[in-house]
């Protein structure tokens, strides 16, 4: 290397030098690593020589002991690993394993909340302190969305440490979506001086991702294994805002009235896809990437057991993909869309625009507007409802009914354990009779016997089935 001057060998492997692109004069030693073809240069923080030669072999001492009891080598800061990490997602993105949009949200928190926390930290000085004090210092340094979080007082310096941030944040926003900025944005800092504070819901999304990337690091050896930090802290779950059966029937007569108070043939159009879309949405449990991605040649008419017409479609979404079955009348309210739409083609999709573009949105100004109209735009939660809440609902009216919490998983495409613990309130109040019983007033119910001869036959047969399928042929 040009910058290396008054080089010593002082053994096979190890040379001391001094570099000539720096005003200084202090030593440094370069070490080869045993087997490998990569060094590591270390400054020895000395100008005197001999001082500089024994502390050349103390360092050459410590690189073999690392070696051999599988201690990290080279330090590295927080913000490379993360780097690293995120690259590695891409190219799964790239290649299918994961959906699209997952890094560009890695991207927004790696090189948003965790570089300003961590990014120059070196990775292996991230121990138990630096991971369990996170949340405290992003819910100080951080603002949220809603005010059922709780608010704090912030200074006039704060204040406008926020607005900056948002300001920055929209650029990137622009520049992301290809609009040139012809002027600096600019955001006023809040009069009233109070924030909310993040959810925990929030945090908990940022340290998964955190947790992620030092995982990642233990697996590249950056660090021991006793940096694996798969323990989330206790923090509030939210429980997820659906409609009550109530607020459904409301909405179903409201979208009725609504699209007849349209007063031009555009606006007639678009309320009766979206109150459809509702529907569909309300009766399927489809996560709203699944139906945005749902094409027509998705849609298959099918029996049941019983000879009951059914419709099953096939959806993708979140990088996977399966089929759910949905009631006949499901097939009605894309029927009600196909005769309106100008793309009924097979690889068409589903919602579009009334030219027949994908919708980008899935109508969510129109859903605010009807929900607006029908007074139920903000949940039980005092959180604004959004296209996701018409899957809950259908989640919440399903377990309601009884059916096994098993098969709804199958057919939401969730975990069981996501579903208890989401919905777990639903259980308390189905079995209510149980939850209640010996108190004063509340009796169990007793079985009807005819219900419980048919039930006990019923049982009966279904494990006569299940032999006859076990049965060796």
């Amino acid at each position: 290397m040009a910058f290396i001057t008054e080089k010593e060998e002082l053994k096979p492997g190890l040379i001391l030098f001094r570099r000539g692109d720096v005003d200084h004069r202090m030593w440094y030693c370069r070490m080869k690593m045993p087997k490998a073809d990569r060094y590591k240069t270390v400054s020895l923080k000395t100008s005197d020589k001999e001082a500089a030669r024994e502390r050349a072999f103390d360092q050459d001492a410590d690189l073999r002991f690392r070696i051999k009891h599988d201690v990290p080598v080279f330090n590295r800061p927080f913000r490379d690993v993360a780097h690293e990490y995120l690259l590695t997602q891409e190219a799964r993105a790239k290649r299918g394993e994961i959906s699209a949009v997952r890094p560009k949200k890695l991207r927004a928190v790696i090189e948003g909340t965790l570089d300003r926390y961590a990014g120059s930290t070196q990775v292996h000085l991230i121990g138990d302190e630096r991971w369990g004090g996170y949340p405290a210092w992003r819910r100080e340094n951080g603002a949220g969305r809603h005010r059922r979080n709780g608010v704090r007082e912030i200074t006039a310096d704060a204040a406008q440490s926020f607005a900056d941030h948002e300001a920055e944040r929209r650029t990137k926003v622009q520049h992301t979506l290809g609009i040139r900025v012809l002027k600096p944005i600019e955001v006023k800092p809040s009069e009233e001086r109070v924030v909310p504070f993040i959810s925990d819901s929030t945090i908990r999304f940022e340290m998964s991702i955190f947790g992620a990337i030092m995982n990642y690091a233990v697996k590249k050896r950056y660090v021991p294994a006793s940096q694996r930090f798969d323990e989330r802290p206790k923090l509030k779950t939210m429980r997820r805002d659906e409609f009550t059966l109530e607020e459904y029937r409301k909405l179903h007569t409201v979208g009725r009235k609504w699209i007849g108070e349209a007063d031009k043939p555009s606006s007639v159009w678009y309320r009766t896809v979206t109150y459809n879309m509702i529907l569909i949405a309300c009766n399927t449990g489809m996560r709203p990437a699944e139906m945005k991605n749902l094409r027509w040649r998705d849609i298959m008419p099918a029996k049941d057991r019983e000879g009951r017409e059914i419709v099953v479609l096939f959806v993708q979404g979140k990088g996977k993909s399966r089929k759910l079955v949905a009631p006949k009348s499901v097939g009605d309210y894309l029927e009600r869309i196909r005769t309106i739409s100008k793309a009924t083609a097979p690889d068409d999709r589903v919602f579009t625009n009334i030219t027949g573009k994908p919708a980008k949105t899935l109508y969510s100004s129109l859903i605010a507007d009807l929900l607006n109209e029908a007074n139920l735009r903000e949940g039980t939660q005092g959180v604004p409802r959004s296209t996701y809440c018409f899957r809950h609902t259908y989640a919440t009216l399903r377990l309601q009914e009884g059916v096994d919490v098993y098969f709804l998983a199958e057919q939401m495409g969730t975990s069981v354990h996501m579903i208890e613990s989401h919905y777990g309130h639903v259980n308390t109040i189905k079995h209510a009779d149980r939850v209640l019983q010996g108190m004063a007033g509340w009796e169990l119910p007793q079985p009807d016997d005819t219900k419980a001869k048919a039930s006990k036959a019923a049982e009966t047969h279904d494990k006569g089935k299940r032999g006859q399928r076990h049965r060796p042929r």
